[in-house]
């Protein structure tokens, strides 16, 4: 029930209404939870040709078509942060999400979820940050080989947004119209789940990207556990 308190000043009365069961303060972000421990590979399977090093604390991509993919869990409505540093400005990588089941060869990655690209070198469509083929980058945002670089992928239900270095290069809905498939290393147009794995991708045996951290946390207000288990 409400109550009215009745506070006294210098003789006025003043009137305070307490509401009972105003709304608390807005839920506080969640921290984030690394999924790459700066040591080794734990928690990590490779898939496919080339291999990731550990390298002073950060996973460094060696040959390919390969990828790297968290095999502990699926992953829906959260953030994941990935910080990255190509050795060139050409270097060709890209980050995994909502692959439906555990890949057993990196091109089921490709064709049964969505790449975020890394490659500063392709069009609006096939650039750092874009969902590789399928949308068109907002902003043109490239990553420095001289800096750290930091990607923050957003899982909402069926909705994809992708910030890199806090700006905004990706916002799409399944079900928005994507263009047609035009090469067979563009992947097959189709829905992609709400939940799935993640995964790094080792692209060629020139490029050279470092990942310092790969971490998530859930979005505000929702159940701080994983989306799902392997």
């Amino acid at each position: 029930m409400d109550q009215i308190r009745l506070i006294g000043i210098g003789g006025l009365a003043l009137v305070t209404l307490v509401l009972a069961g105003a709304r608390p303060a807005a839920a506080q972000e969640a921290a984030w939870r690394p999924l790459f421990n700066g040591r080794d590979l734990e928690g990590w399977k490779m898939t496919g040709p080339g291999e990731f090093k550990v390298e002073e604390g950060a996973l460094v991509t060696y040959g390919g078509m390969g990828l790297l993919w968290y095999e502990r869990e699926t992953l829906g409505d959260c953030e994941i942060k990935v910080v990255f540093q190509p050795s060139r400005p050409n270097d060709n990588s890209g980050v995994f999400i909502r692959i439906d089941g555990p890949p057993d060869d990196p091109w089921f990655a490709v064709h049964n979820g969505y790449e975020v690209q890394i490659d500063n070198a392709g069009d609006d469509w096939h650039r750092t940050g874009a969902l590789y083929s399928l949308t068109q980058v907002k902003a043109r945002v490239e990553a420095d080989p001289e800096a750290w670089t930091t990607m923050i992928i957003r899982l909402e239900g069926p909705r994809t947004v992708v910030h890199v270095n806090e700006v905004l290069v990706t916002d799409y809905n399944e079900g928005d119209p994507v263009p047609e498939r035009r090469a067979a290393s563009e992947p097959r147009r189709g829905p992609r789940p709400e939940t799935g794995y993640i995964g790094l991708q080792n692209h060629d045996g020139r490029s050279r990207v470092r990942f310092r951290e790969v971490s998530m946390r859930p979005l505000p207000g929702r159940d701080a556990r994983p989306a799902g288990r392997s």
